[in-house]
């Protein structure tokens, strides 16, 4: 029996090939399947998530595709998968046997291999047929080549072939491997990047740009040679194209961190149409802003890692033995021991090369080598001593994370500084307080390391931030912000004994000062003449679950569970002037045809009837608000941001568990909450202010950034000013609580020749057990 060597298998597929061209023979001669596949080409595009901007969010899907059309793909692109692929594919009629002739003659004289499978013989192969190399195989692939040419246009073929064709990384067609590997559309490729992905299709597996950079540079230097041999570039294109230094993008980069959005809408669609979602090219548009939710990725990533380094470094993360020496081994070795540890974008890994007291060489996941020294070494410098034990000592194969901190004097080359992956947790969620659209959302650090939503799914004691909504509730009980509350020990009839977080008393002080300084104490007995049932039931009209609030006096000090999502919605309420909220997301969900299959109603209009609460009332409380963000517990926020228009207030449970900042300008509301998943104390000196504020301020200044100071709003109907506060104005006469008080009760202003007040005050005894009405 004669044994097929791969010389003679090729001249065996040469003969074969020769007889189909020849003698074509009926398909009956094989068991070949149907060309409807391709004939009636149906891509599997992958479900998509947007910004309402239009940049990608994510794709989800086992192929990555974005369909182009043949008639948007950029020129040169096709004439370089053309130049390295199938010079000859305008000519041939789905074989081409020159091209064979050659490969057959390369095989005979030893000479480098060469592929004979034209453009066509490929997508047959791809779409139809398995990729076992045998004489049969071979031929059913040349006869259904032949057979689809005479079927579709050769722009047809192209055109599915280069949206159909597997590029490594998931990437199907060039659309999606242009994004995967440059991060960025087909029609902004520069000729080198061109040339790289024309390069791809020999082998996606092993030569794409992410897995063998060398490898995949490699062929990219053949396509740019063809392509000048075919003069589809000149020699000067060619020597830039070979100069140029080519900026790959590492395996998860987005230019819009959203994951936790991404996978909320990847719920909801697959939820409504089923697992078919993954591949029909459902499309949805999110309400989030691009440059928004950049600004509050970074906000939160930096506020966190700032946190971070209040605390103790923990150590190295791993550790690898290395060998000796410093040359090509080395960098193999570190290499394959970083492979299992995740890279970041932002703290990225990578392995000690060698360390000392003053600096140490690292190489990092992507193979570049970088030294941190000087403060980049300062928070783990006792890691660095000779005499430090394990598990905290540095030394060589130590897994470290660095960060890039600043740029140094050239401005390029960036300052690296030891970091680590924090345990620690935050939030931030921002939207239109007219619409209640989501302009950005930050479900975590980060979503690989931890998928929770802490925006939507965490329920954490809201603290001090709750208090504003209280005192909401109690202007509808007569009490204005100029009546004084007694900032006094208070001790409850069960016993209870809260304090302020100062640890000072300041006597009788205004409901104003009580709200910009927070106190817990005059908060307490702002709640106890309210009602705790009352106050409860005012918290769901910003959007807050009742059920969830205690009913008793630890209510003053946010006792209860809110998320931060509820608590944005919240202080939206607040911002728009008293309407209630309803946050959106999801905008709109489009088929791989652009027809609408779902949208979010536009926002209810914004009537009497319609308000959460009175317009005076949310009027006042944003008076309250906007001292707080100016001379309160949050003057930083209108300090650093340099403008009036803010409004907000801080947040801190018992012993520091949960920080918040919780606030507005009236374009734009947002809740941010810092804690750890597993609850347990941030740290002695920590707070909202100290934690929250920094990074919600961060995100608000990129967020405003070219929007006007707004104007104060005019007072609305039924307020009156009274001395240097507002007063509701039934009450400019008398009958409004003027002092909450442990010794003398309740106390309703009088004014001269009014009686009112005299009644309310009799009233109040009575009601004490004082006196009779």
């Amino acid at each position: 029996m004669l044994q097929l060597t791969p010389r003679r298998t090729v001249l065996a597929l040469a003969f074969s090939a020769a007889l189909i061209v020849a003698f074509p023979v009926p398909a009956s001669t094989f068991d070949l399947p149907s060309l409807d596949r391709i004939v009636h080409y149906q891509p599997k595009l992958p479900l998509q998530v947007y910004t309402a901007d239009g940049e990608e969010i994510a794709q989800f899907g086992t192929e990555r595709r974005d369909y182009v059309p043949l008639s948007r793909m950029p020129m040169q692109l096709q004439q370089a998968v053309l130049a390295v692929e199938d010079a000859r594919f305008r000519e041939h009629s789905g074989v081409d046997p020159k091209g064979m002739a050659r490969a057959v003659l390369a095989v005979i004289t030893g000479g480098r291999k060469q592929g004979a499978s034209t453009i066509t013989q490929q997508l047959v192969r791809t779409m139809l047929l398995t990729r076992e190399f045998s004489a049969e195989r071979k031929a059913k692939e040349i006869w259904l080549a032949l057979k689809l040419e005479d079927e579709i246009s050769k722009d047809r073929i192209l055109e599915i072939y280069m949206n159909e064709i597997f590029l490594g990384q998931r990437a199907y067609g060039f659309a999606a491997a242009s994004q995967i590997y440059f991060g960025k559309p087909l029609d902004k490729l520069s000729l080198a990047e061109t040339a790289m992905l024309a390069g791809l299709p020999q082998n996606p597996y092993y030569a794409n740009p992410v897995a063998n950079f060398e490898r995949a540079t490699q062929r990219q230097r053949v396509v740019l040679e063809r392509m000048r041999a075919v003069d589809a570039i000149d020699d000067k294109q060619l020597a830039a194209a070979r100069a140029e230094k080519l900026v790959i993008r590492t395996p998860g980069t987005r230019s819009v961190h959203a994951a936790h959005v991404a996978e909320m809408a990847r719920r909801a669609v697959v939820e409504r149409f089923g697992t078919e979602a993954y591949s029909s090219g459902l499309r949805v548009t999110t309400s989030l802003r691009a440059a928004d939710q950049r600004a509050a990725h970074t906000a939160v990533q930096r506020g966190v890692l700032a946190f971070e380094r209040r605390g103790a470094w923990r150590g190295p993360e791993d550790t690898e033995s290395l060998p000796s020496g410093n040359g090509a081994e080395l960098e193999r070795a570190a290499a394959e021991a970083l492979k299992d540890h995740r890279d970041d974008e932002t703290l990225r890994v990578g392995i000690v090369l060698s360390a000392s007291p003053t600096a140490l060489e690292v190489q990092l996941a992507s193979g570049e080598r970088i030294t941190v020294q000087g403060e980049g070494l300062r928070w783990a410098q006792k890691a660095l001593d000779a005499k430090a034990k394990a598990p905290m000592k540095v030394t060589r194969g130590a897994i470290v994370r660095v960060v890039a901190n600043g740029k140094a004097k050239d401005k390029k080359t960036p300052l690296w500084a030891i970091s680590q992956w924090p345990e620690a947790e935050a939030a931030l969620v921002a939207l239109d307080p007219q619409t209640g659209r989501v302009r950005a959302l930050v479900g975590g650090f980060d979503f690989t390391n931890q998928p929770f939503n802490h925006v939507t799914q965490g329920w954490r004691q809201p603290g001090s931030a709750l208090k504003p909504l209280l005192y909401s509730a109690a202007l509808e009980a007569r009490v204005m912000p100029a009546t004084l509350v007694d900032d006094l020990p208070f001790t409850a009839a069960n016993g209870w004994s809260p304090n302020n977080a100062s640890g000072e008393h300041l006597g009788p002080i205004s409901v104003r000062e009580a709200l910009k300084r927070s106190s817990n104490l005059a908060s307490v007995r702002v709640l106890q003449h309210t009602g705790t049932q009352p106050a409860r039931e005012w918290t769901g009209r910003f959007g807050l679950d009742v059920a969830r609030q205690p009913n008793d006096l630890t209510l003053a000090l946010g006792t209860g569970s809110a998320t931060p999502l509820q608590m944005a919605q919240a202080y939206a309420t607040l911002a728009n002037g008293g309407w209630p909220v309803a946050p959106v997301v999801i905008e709109k969900i489009s088929d791989a045809q652009g027809k609408v299959l779902f949208e979010a109603p536009a926002a209810s209009p914004l009537t009497e009837e319609t308000r959460a609460i009175p317009a005076r009332n949310a009027y006042v409380v944003g008076s309250l608000l906007n001292d707080v963000a100016r001379a309160g517990t949050a003057a930083r926020a209108q300090a650093l941001l340099k403008r009036p228009d803010i409004y907000g207030k801080t947040g801190t449970t018992n012993d520091a568990v949960d920080a918040w900042f919780a606030g507005y300008q009236p374009s734009l509301a947002a809740a941010v909450w810092v804690g750890y998943d597993k609850p347990r104390s941030l740290g002695g000196g920590e707070s909202g202010g100290r934690i929250a504020l920094p990074i919600w301020i961060d995100y608000m200044g990129a967020a405003l950034k070219g929007v006007p100071v707004a104007q104060p709003p005019a007072p609305p109907e039924g307020l009156v000013r009274d001395g240097e506060d507002w007063l509701y104005a039934e009450w400019h006469d008398g009958g409004w609580v003027s002092q909450i008080s442990d010794t003398s009760g309740v106390q309703y202003k009088t004014n001269l020749g009014s009686e009112i007040g005299k009644v309310f005050n009799s009233f109040g005894a009575w009601l004490r057990g004082e006196s009779r009405p």
